[in-house]
């Protein structure tokens, strides 16, 4: 497929947003402080709940967990950016995009404990939430799977003329695995309303990204497939929110899709089960840890005049508050039916499922 010299300069990575394509109109340059507001009360929930939810984990009272910790922004300020109508496939650390799409919380717990208030019937890991409600798929664990689902979705849109914009989070990691080629080849060749969203945090569980790839950075990657990459600073919410909001409306306008880089950091361990001391240098950490997008984004509305630290203090105390009264809540719910096995397995239950089933509950 031609490419013009436009698109190929537009396809090199910067460290700011641009207006990708003639097609699409032009993004707000900043952040209103209401919309500054409502993206640092939902980073602020996650550090929250993140930090509650690893409490508990260590207590033994949920399995396994992927906190976000450090990556707050890149998280909350690209799923800002979409519409509601909009879909996410995202990977591990973009569950809490459901809440501030307004996905209650204690459902949302609820697949962590793996019980009867999870609205998929506690058949995933946890940390793998997932609802048609607010329109985002879960992922499956294996690495780079979601992406091709994400250009597949993207692509019956396309087909159908809707305008929505299918959202498709990924790691560094992701970035070497097979489907991120077809993904990104099968986006381009047919130029399909997906933005690619890499959250590059520097470590693919052990492994640093210098070690995985020999490019000057992710962003770049898009030139091979004919489309635009972007680089931003992943720790400023305004720097993501405005650079996926450009990518986004380029994918509504019929300009097909972009691939955004964020550079940010992983502060905390991969998941529950790891432990970074193991691979990483404490100093890199506190390095970054300087750099903390909550942080950046408080200071920026304390200097502006749109908050203080008597109201920080009372949100901070409002948040853990609501997050404990919904731990509360869901960690008391009673397991799912057993019987529920055989549910939405298929359309018509065979008889043999049938017969098994009547045994199950009968011996119960």
């Amino acid at each position: 497929m031609a490419r013009s010299a436009k698109d190929a300069r537009l396809a090199q990575p910067s460290g700011r947003a641009r207006k990708p394509d003639a097609k699409a109109p032009d993004a707000p340059a900043r952040l209103s402080p209401g919309d500054a507001l409502e993206i640092y009360r939902a980073m602020l929930l996650i550090r929250t709940l993140d930090g509650r939810m690893m409490t508990l984990q260590r207590q033994g009272r949920i399995g396994f967990y992927g906190a976000c910790t450090g990556q707050e922004a890149a998280v909350v300020a690209s799923a800002y950016a979409l519409r509601k109508t909009d879909w996410i496939f995202p990977a591990l650390r973009e569950g809490a995009a459901m809440l501030l799409r307004g996905f209650p919380l204690v459902p949302y717990l609820a697949q962590v404990f793996g019980n009867s208030g999870d609205v998929t019937k506690a058949r995933q890991m946890p940390s793998h939430q997932a609802a048609r409600a607010v329109n985002q798929v879960s992922w499956g664990s294996c690495i780079g799977t979601q992406l091709p689902q994400a250009v597949g979705a993207a692509w019956a849109a396309k087909l159908k003329h809707d305008d929505t914009v299918v959202l498709a989070h990924l790691g560094d990691g992701a970035t070497s695995s097979a489907d991120f080629h077809t993904a990104m080849n099968f986006a381009g060749v047919f130029r399909v309303p997906v933005v690619f969203f890499c959250q590059n945090n520097h470590w693919s569980i052990s492994l640093p990204t210098s070690k995985q790839s020999a490019s000057e950075s992710i962003a770049i990657k898009a030139v091979a497939y004919g489309f635009p990459g972007v680089k931003v600073d992943g720790n400023d919410g305004e720097a993501v929110w405005a650079a996926v909001s450009a990518a986004v409306a380029r994918a509504r306008g019929g300009g097909g899709p972009t691939l955004v880089e964020a550079e940010t950091y992983r502060m905390g361990a991969h998941s529950s089960s790891d432990d970074p001391s193991k691979y990483r240098d404490p100093k890199e950490v506190e390095a970054w840890r300087a750099r903390d997008p909550l942080d950046r984004l408080r200071a920026r509305l304390v200097r502006e005049g749109h908050w203080d630290a008597g109201k920080d203090a009372a949100l901070s105390a409002q948040l853990l508050a609501e997050v404990n009264s919904a731990i509360a809540e869901a960690e008391a719910l009673p397991p799912p039916p057993v019987g529920s096995l055989f549910d939405d397995v298929y359309c018509a239950l065979p008889w043999h499922l049938e017969e098994q089933r009547r045994e199950l509950l009968a011996g119960r």
